[in-house]
């Protein structure tokens, strides 16, 4: 039996894909998460085969919580998201996880992602392929948020989140200091002075939208 741990803030997503997964003979939905803080830790008490994450939620997000995740070696992670724009899907596979697929992806995609990722073998949904090969093509525009690592992509998504310094500190388990020696290396990266043109920046290249932002 294939165990899984999904994980989604929103309430009626994880209603319809638990009810997908559930009808399984082979697969059960052990628990259900709205945000990173509780993936992290449903993950370390319950070591379900397969995690079911998604990318914008409150607090940690689903990337941070997909690199604890990972680097505690707890779970292997699936992200489930509406994003299919770089750079959700290049940083958080090298990141680490084991598959990657949108929303918008057919109920016998998901089933496969996560039977072939229970199994220990990748997965990347077929139009996240096709937009990863296009992004790769000469002449394609690059996103700006290429240039940063996941781990300042965490520390991004909780600053256009409205984060403060010492929330965003308490959130990724490293000091003041730390937050902001990042803050300013991605500021540097992206040409950007201040939190408000890097939500603007963010919006524009599809890393979060306006009804996200607190």
């Amino acid at each position: 039996m294939i165990q899984v741990l999904l994980v989604d803030d929103h309430d009626l997503v994880r209603t319809g894909i638990g009810h997908i997964l559930s009808e399984q003979a082979d697969i059960e939905v052990i628990a259900e998460a709205g945000t990173g803080e509780d993936a992290v830790r449903l993950a370390r008490e319950l070591r379900p085969d397969v995690v079911l994450m998604d990318v914008n939620m409150p607090g940690a997000g689903g990337m941070e919580a997909t690199r604890r995740i990972i680097r505690h070696e707890l779970s292997r992670v699936i992200i489930l998201t509406v994003h299919a724009e770089a750079p959700y899907p290049t940083r958080l596979l090298e990141a680490g996880a084991y598959g990657y697929l949108t929303k918008g992806c057919a109920p016998a995609e998901l089933l496969e992602a996560v039977r072939s990722v229970a199994k220990g073998d990748k997965f990347v949904g077929s139009d996240i392929a096709r937009q990863m090969a296009l992004a790769s093509l000469p002449g394609n525009d690059v996103s700006p948020f290429d240039r940063l690592t996941s781990r300042e992509m965490s520390l991004t998504l909780l600053l256009v989140q409205g984060e403060d310094t010492a929330t965003i500190a308490e959130t990724m388990a490293v000091t003041v200091k730390t937050v902001s020696a990042y803050k300013h290396k991605i500021f540097e990266k992206l040409g950007v002075k201040n939190v408000v043109t890097l939500t603007h920046l963010a919006i524009r290249h599809g890393l979060t939208e306006t009804d996200q932002l607190s």
